[in-house]
């Protein structure tokens, strides 16, 4: 019984020698052969992945570049459209083709108050393509100029016409200087030029 159990156990002994010669060289395989094919693996992975990122990164460069175009030419058109609100509003076009020879003064000056408030408010959505520098202009040409339209019909005598007031609204917003609306005109006209570069 005590040579079976010698022998049983120089057979474990053996086995185990096997495994672990077996482990060994599974191991130096893996070391000889694994690491490098998981090293070129990785490094096929990072090369994909940049790849891949690259050209994401230029595809959403194109889709920026086209918005960029389509919104340049929605930033221009409101540029225009807000540069005939600020001619519109200036004295002589707001008299032109105005028969005011039926009004008083008061009325000529609410009629003038309330066509420059449709204007703006009609162009009011046109905030959001331009700077607030040049918004808060814009909104200062139309508060100037209601408050120029109010006290030039305030100076006028009583017994004035409103052909006296027109002529004294274009005469004093002609000597005024530079007016809110030729800034707001020039801020406008600077940023349309920046998007034409």
């Amino acid at each position: 019984k005590k040579k079976q159990t010698g022998k049983q156990f120089e057979q474990h002994t053996k086995k185990i020698a096997v495994k672990g010669a077996d482990r060994f060289f599974f191991y130096l395989w893996q070391f000889t052969w694994g690491l490098p094919v998981n090293l070129i693996g990785f490094i096929v992975w990072i090369v994909l992945h940049k790849v891949y990122q690259n050209e994401d990164h230029k595809r959403q460069w194109e889709l920026k570049k086209q918005s960029q175009k389509e919104i340049s030419g929605v930033r221009l058109r409101a540029y225009e459209r807000l540069t005939l609100l600020l001619e519109r509003t200036q004295p002589e076009h707001l008299l032109m083709d105005l028969d005011f020879s039926c009004m008083t003064v008061a009325q000529l000056q609410q009629h003038l108050l309330r066509t420059v408030r449709l204007e703006f408010d009609h162009n009011l959505s046109q905030q959001i393509y331009v700077s607030d520098e040049t918004w808060a202009k814009i909104i200062q040409a139309r508060d100037e100029m209601g408050a120029f339209v109010t006290t030039m019909a305030q100076q006028m005598p009583q017994e004035s016409t409103t052909i006296d007031y027109a002529k004294v609204l274009m005469t004093a917003y002609r000597n005024n200087g530079v007016t809110p609306h030729q800034m707001a005109m020039e801020a406008l006209k600077s940023e349309a030029r920046m998007i034409l570069k």
